[in-house]
């Protein structure tokens, strides 16, 4: 009989305040809840927080990433190289739009790509790579730039996990392309929605247009407090638009990040310092160059253990113990399609496949207290030792 405790405890919780409820309403309020001033403030906050040159909000990263994709004119014959460990959304739209995914293997440890095994993977029909901050920690990003420039390949940062996140001194987002999630899980959410971010004037123009319509104005612009009426289709577009309902819930969030994610670090500590004792569970690790980490997800694998419990099977005894966990992610390359498939290549990715059947993600979450880590590590030890487990 497993042992319960009251009280759910959710892998996650978004951080939202009767604050940012209320500026929900005020745009509900308001008349124009549609793209407005709210998605033109969220735009400037990410500017502010990252220092990039331009921000263009949009419904989903996944939109932001078919966007780029499409302005970068990645088709049939082109390969693009990304890790097989992260979601699922970037393969998907790489494959749909009839290039080639390359799948590259990730360090054992950070869950993330190195140079060396990027430049491995170019060839002649490399267009793009993808590479992925993973759980809040950055990429090495200057080695692998130089990779992208020898190359003269261009990169879009997958930042899905790293907005607040810094290498070095510098914040990610503020050099080259990429995409922040808002997503209902992330650090920072609008429920649903992205931010593409970039130092490409004219890449950022053409964003803009796809993202509505391919109208040469959006719904909404700072000069005229709405669109033009004449506005004319200057390229097939999209639909893609964040409304101001869901930036104005990201706004108040935003201004809380640093503290926020302050107090996921500190969580992060405790976790960390509490796991060193027990066997069984491996952290995944923080790489070893200066960075500040998000903290977006607490990570950690299931290995040999006394009570020979499996990542699965810990999942399923804290669910009974009333603790959520999640999987981030299964290995792309893994799912049905992709393994029945040839739309990828999928070539020696011991470290990918070995991750992919023991990772789980534990709650971590700013809401949470000292005392919710150590209801989770506590039960972890005990079933893991075999003991009322």
């Amino acid at each position: 009989m497993e042992k319960r405790t009251a009280g759910f405890l959710p892998f996650t919780r978004p951080a939202i305040e009767p604050e940012d409820i209320e500026a929900v309403a005020e745009v509900l309020r308001s008349g124009w809840i549609t793209t407005g001033q709210k998605t033109l403030e969220l735009e400037d906050g990410i500017r502010a927080l990252t220092g990039c040159e331009h921000a263009v909000a949009v419904c989903s990263a996944t939109a932001g990433m078919h966007l780029l994709l499409h302005a970068l004119n990645i088709g049939p014959g082109d390969e693009v190289i990304t890790p097989s460990m992260t979601w699922v959304s970037t393969v998907n739209l790489i494959t749909l739009c009839g290039a080639r995914p390359v799948f590259v293997d990730v360090d054992r440890d950070t869950l993330m790509v190195d140079a060396a095994s990027i430049a491995a993977k170019i060839s002649d029909r490399t267009r793009l790579i993808v590479p992925v901050h993973y759980a809040g920690a950055p990429l090495d990003l200057h080695a692998i730039r130089q990779v992208s420039a020898a190359h003269r390949v261009p990169m879009v940062e997958d930042s899905a996990h790293a907005l607040g996140t810094e290498y070095g001194n510098e914040p990610v987002g503020r050099k080259g392309t990429g995409i922040f999630s808002l997503q209902a899980i992330k650090n920072v959410t609008s429920a649903e929605g992205g931010v593409v971010y970039t130092d490409d004037a004219a890449l950022a123009e053409r964003l803009r247009r796809l993202r509505f319509h391919g109208l040469a104005a959006d719904a909404f612009t700072r000069e005229s407090q709405g669109r033009a009426p004449d506005a004319e289709v200057i390229e097939p577009g999209f639909k893609y638009n964040l409304p101001d309902m869901n930036a104005a819930l990201a706004l108040g969030q935003l201004h809380r990040l640093r503290a926020n994610n302050a107090r996921r670090a500190n969580l992060a500590d405790h976790y960390l310092r509490r796991f060193a004792s027990i066997d069984g569970i491996e952290p995944i690790a923080i790489p070893g160059y200066p960075l500040r980490h998000a903290w977006h997800l607490l990570v950690v694998r299931v290995t040999d253990n006394a009570a020979g419990v499996d990542r699965q099977q810990l999942m399923q005894k804290l669910k009974a113990r009333n603790i959520g966990t999640g999987i981030h992610f299964k290995a792309a390359h893994l799912h049905r399609y992709y393994r029945e498939s040839s739309g990828g290549s999928a070539e020696n990715l011991p470290n990918t496949e070995w991750n992919s059947e023991r990772i789980v993600s534990l709650p971590l979450f700013p809401h949470m207290t000292i005392k919710d880590v150590d209801r989770v590590v506590d039960a972890i030890a005990e079933i893991l030792s075999g003991s009322n487990g």
